[in-house]
């Protein structure tokens, strides 16, 4: 440890006071042997969170201890220590927002997201939740049976909760995003995640409606809570207002709500929380998070002073919370939780593939890379994914460059043919069209007559059994495809094996969601820490400030 500026002759253990620091008028009371005056017991002492932490001086040297107490300094007593920065008490249960925790009955203002297909699975969920930290299971793209499995494998363990599932926007399948909800509403679920919506549906509204009622004191009471993970002010905007009052009647009419339910709705906001969604794995706006939190918070103090809500809808973030160090920065930025995802699915609860958390978990912040999305091919959309040890986004940009210059299958060049079939699909074109066939007469019959005279719509259909199937390869381990597995990451993930690096955390099977989390709010919390005792004028090396996962007794 080197760094002259910061050594006091007489200490031994780098720890400086600046010259600015204001003049205390308390002196500590205590057992000088509770006093460390060495690097490690010093360290110890900050780690040290459900005990206040005083640095002091005696006699020239600094030193910390979280014993003793504070008096009022008495200028005739002679031969004090010197108080000269402290910090109180700090519970992870400090940072974000409280209502948060009292409103899902969590412990911690922090949540795993919704990764689709599964991936967050049920084990997953159940670990989190017997800890009472929230996870959201990864409904999106499965099948309503599957979802309905879920559920009542979620239910069963976690019967008080807590737990949330996810409700994917699907705005090509609107029948499945309905099946879904009355999946929801069938079974009680009572938190959903949803993301991906660009606007409001018919289907939302009715399971956010549904819920709602008058409690004892004639005040609204929400059953049916939600989560809305936008990345856009014009998304936000619709979640932090009232649901459409045109939707409202449609759903009267319909006798799927009440009246009353109607004008409750129209009362209170369509999500209780805002998870603004930075820089993410899968789908993204990869918007820099500094820049989208303080806008949507901005946004959500406009929409409160209009529309008066007793209880105000919380913002919290997703994209890029990896480390202690980014969920500290989301927490003094305003967010009232942080919500974790990439790292998540190398951990081994979740449902992935064992090769796949193996890639995840030796993958740096730049190994990621947009691709084109199965689910919006021919618009042109891309995800976030992984590049490291896996073909897949070369392969899919190339499908998307052919589907854009040429208008057929049969247009495309027999050499670029012969490729996709001998090298990406590996059958034959004729062979992939006809699994499309049987998937879409059950799925989707209406697409399918409609692509049997549009060439170009085929071809798409093609090209999404490859980006399709590809997610599937790599959650289930398809054996001769981990060139073509398509794992959903964002640069966080990087940013996590950077931090763990070295720790019993570097390695996958090593992984714990509940580890995760714990070391993530932990390292926060004891982060605020240290920077308190710097904003009091401490100066102290990197060594004092480095929070490294080790195994929880």
């Amino acid at each position: 440890m080197i760094g002259a500026d910061n050594i006091l002759n007489n200490n031994g253990n780098y720890l400086k006071i600046s010259d600015y620091i204001s003049q205390q008028n308390q002196v500590w009371q205590g057992i000088l042997d509770f006093v460390s005056f060495n690097e490690k017991g010093i360290k110890s002492k900050l780690l040290n969170l459900e005990k206040p932490c005083y640095i002091i001086r005696v006699e020239g040297k600094v030193g910390a201890t979280n014993e003793g107490y504070l008096y009022p300094c008495n200028q005739e007593k002679t031969g004090q220590a010197e108080i000269l920065v402290s910090t109180p008490p700090l519970s992870t249960r400090q940072l974000g927002d409280p209502t948060f925790l009292k409103f899902h009955g969590v412990k911690y203002a922090y949540a795993t997201g919704a990764m689709a297909q599964g991936i967050a699975s049920e084990e997953l969920v159940i670990a989190l939740g017997k800890e009472k930290i929230l996870s959201s299971f990864g409904a999106g793209g499965l099948s309503p049976a599957r979802v309905e499995a879920a559920i009542k494998c979620i239910q069963q363990a976690l019967p008080q909760g807590p737990y949330a599932f996810n409700l994917l926007h699907s705005p090509s399948e609107p029948a499945i995003e309905r099946g879904v909800v009355d999946l929801y509403l069938k079974y009680q679920v009572r938190t959903i995640e949803a993301s991906a919506f660009l606007d409001l549906t018919d289907n939302i509204v009715y399971y956010r409606a549904a819920g709602l009622g008058l409690n004892a004191d004639n005040k609204i009471e929400i059953k049916n809570k939600i989560i809305a993970k936008v990345s856009r002010r014009e998304v936000a905007i619709k979640f932090l207002q009232p649901a459409p009052t045109k939707i409202l009647k449609q759903l009267v009419e319909q006798g799927l709500i009440s009246e009353l339910q109607a004008t409750l709705a129209e009362k209170i906001p369509v999500a209780d929380d805002i998870t603004a969604e930075a820089d993410s794995g899968g789908h993204t706006d990869n918007r820099p998070l500094v820049c989208l939190l303080p806008s949507i918070l901005e946004l959500r103090d406009e929409i409160q002073r209009k529309f008066s809500y007793e209880k105000p809808v919380r913002v919290g973030v997703a994209g890029g919370i990896a480390t202690p160090q980014s969920a500290l920065a989301a927490f003094m930025m305003g967010a009232a939780y942080v919500v974790t995802g990439s790292i998540n699915q190398s951990c081994i609860e979740a449902g992935t593939s064992q090769h796949t958390k193996q890639l995840l978990a030796q993958a740096e912040m730049a190994d990621v890379m947009m691709a084109p999305a199965a689910d919006m091919f021919e618009m042109g959309v891309k995800l976030q994914v992984l590049k490291r040890g896996t073909l897949f986004p070369l392969r899919a940009q190339k499908m998307f460059e052919l589907y854009k210059n040429y208008d057929s299958i049969e247009d495309i060049p027999l050499v670029e043919r012969e490729k996709l079939e001998k090298q990406v699909l590996k059958k034959s074109l004729d062979a992939v069209w006809q699994e499309t066939v049987t998937y879409l007469s059950q799925r989707n019959p209406d697409k399918l007559a409609k692509a049997v005279n549009n060439p170009k719509l085929k071809m798409a259909l093609i090209f999404r059994w490859y980006l399709g199937l590809s997610s599937r390869w790599s959650n289930f381990g398809e054996k001769g495809r981990e060139m073509d597995y398509q794992i959903w990451c964002g640069p966080a993930m990087g940013s996590f094996n950077d931090w763990v690096r070295g720790s019993y955390l570097s390695e996958s099977n090593n992984r714990q969601v509940v580890d995760v989390a714990n070391h993530i709010m932990t390292g926060a919390a004891f982060l605020y820490r240290i920077q308190s005792l710097k904003v009091q004028g401490l100066q102290m090396p990197a060594y004092y400030s480095e929070y490294r996962p080790v195994t929880f007794n």
